[in-house]
């Protein structure tokens, strides 16, 4: 991709505390960068506290990390966000920026602010975790509810650490809260890419 081609792509990367983010983002630009869909990947990493212990992963990747801290972009920090990826585009020109949101962000609302005030929509993939997700989703169905809505992809991440039967009840229930995402599992730590179907999907949101 020639830089100044086309504007300046965003992904939207949700999912609750622990559900895998980060090394999600970091197998997706791992794979966006060796098959030179991309070359240059900028990370917008959201945290609610002072410091992020993920942005350290992301840095010594060799990803290019802004943080934005002591909120949440989709409430708090809502009219930072805008300034903060124009600067990043002005200043690190990067084909694709993915925004890592909090554990407890609605990419939905993060997508309507893009809309609302940089003209742009981003691409929405939620991460779920599958181990903790039967646990997990009725004390906090609101959550759930309001942090899925309207993603376009699902990724059920930690399938390696639940049985068939706990992956395919989680699969149905996830697909209860967002029946038109594009559901896909995964182990985002192991070894090789995701799968085909998902990647393509990715390939379709950042050319």
């Amino acid at each position: 991709m020639i830089k100044g081609e086309k504007k300046m792509k965003i992904l939207i990367v949700g999912g609750f505390l622990g559900s895998g983010k980060t090394s999600v983002i970091l197998k997706l630009a791992e794979y966006l960068i060796s098959e030179k869909i991309t070359e240059h990947i900028a990370v917008l990493e959201n945290e609610i506290g002072e410091v992020g212990i993920d942005d350290q992963v992301l840095k010594s990747s060799g990803l290019k990390v802004r943080g934005l801290f002591a909120g949440c972009v989709c409430c708090t920090l809502a009219g930072e966000l805008p300034v903060t990826i124009k600067t990043i585009e002005k200043e690190l020109a990067p084909d694709l920026l993915i925004i890592e949101a909090t554990g407890v962000a609605f990419p939905y609302d993060i997508r309507e602010n893009l809309e609302r005030n940089l003209e742009t929509a981003g691409t929405i993939l939620c991460v779920v975790d599958a181990k903790r997700w039967p646990r997990l989703h009725k004390p906090l169905e609101h959550l759930f509810t309001h942090q899925l809505k309207a993603a376009d992809m699902i990724l059920v991440n930690k399938i390696d650490l639940v049985d068939t039967e706990t992956k395919e009840g989680v699969a149905e229930n996830v697909r209860e809260f967002a029946p038109e995402a594009r559901l896909f599992f995964t182990d985002a730590e192991a070894e090789g890419p995701f799968e085909e179907e998902l990647l393509n999907r990715i390939k379709e949101a950042v050319l």
